[in-house]
């Protein structure tokens, strides 16, 4: 019979490699009683070692791979365009954005054609092609040094006309939501593009398909606290709906009946 943290452990490992285990699996598993599992799991959970969920538990997944830009405007398209549609409903006539580079703002800005006078500032290539020919959108570019695999713009140009200005709404994109660690993505250059992009707004919100939660990247971008308004998809666990509702942030889930008190 194993100890307890022998037994622990080895959990952490499971739920790790398979990515996610019910409690009734690991229960059957080790041999132990479905509250003994659970206990364990809070344990683990404290320990940073996997996030749980209702009825199991799901492994904190490192995410620092770096896709290209179009191997990701593909995953979960019908997710990210229910997102951005429920992201312009929060847009009004006149306003100024922000638009990060990421998939899900690049649906969002094919919205942005409905629209008679916004001014968009982006440092998203893909953004900005999108938005190019619409003559009722002043498009501001941020310019700076091209990464190829997002064709997002970064460095000291692109962070230097960030902090140049101001708007009202600045919709972000993010790899990785951990409610401990925070927000993060795989690139040192780009966190620094997005710490600029949530400084210059009135408002910040959140583009986040629900396969971006419980993942951590390499760089840091920014607290949960630092997030005013989350637009997710109906795939989101209770569990990280509960940790941004308890952060104080406004919560809507595409599909699902919008915003969330």
């Amino acid at each position: 019979m194993l100890f307890e943290e022998e037994r622990q452990q080895k959990i952490a490992d499971y739920v790790q490699s398979k990515e996610r285990a019910s409690v009734q699996e690991l229960a059957q598993l080790f041999g132990v009683s479905e509250s003994t599992v659970r206990r364990d799991l809070k344990i683990l959970e404290e320990a940073n070692q996997l996030r749980r969920t209702h009825g199991g538990a799901v492994a904190l997944l490192s995410d620092n791979s770096e896709p290209s830009f179009v191997e990701k405007e593909d995953r979960y398209r019908a997710q990210k365009e229910a997102i951005a549609k429920e992201a312009a409903a929060l847009i009004q006539e006149g306003d100024t954005l922000v638009l990060d580079s990421g998939t899900t703002t690049y649906y969002l800005a094919k919205q942005l054609k409905a629209f008679k006078q916004l001014t968009v500032v982006t440092n998203s290539v893909m953004v900005a092609q999108e938005l190019a020919a619409q003559k009722g959108i002043d498009l501001v570019l941020t310019g700076g040094t091209l990464r190829h695999e997002t064709l997002a713009m970064v460095g000291p140009l692109t962070e230097k006309a960030l902090e140049s200005v101001f708007v009202d709404k600045a919709f972000v994109a993010i790899n990785g939501i951990d409610p401990a660690i925070g927000l993060t993505t795989p690139n040192m250059l780009e966190a620094s593009a997005k710490k600029c992009i949530y400084r210059c707004a009135k408002q910040v919100i959140l583009l986040a398909d629900h396969s971006k939660f419980g993942r951590v990247s390499f760089a840091k971008v920014a607290d949960l606290s630092d997030i005013d308004h989350c637009i997710t998809d109906d795939g989101i666990s209770d569990s990280a709906l509960k940790v941004l509702e308890e952060a104080g942030i406004e919560v809507s889930v595409a599909g699902s009946g919008g915003a969330r008190p």
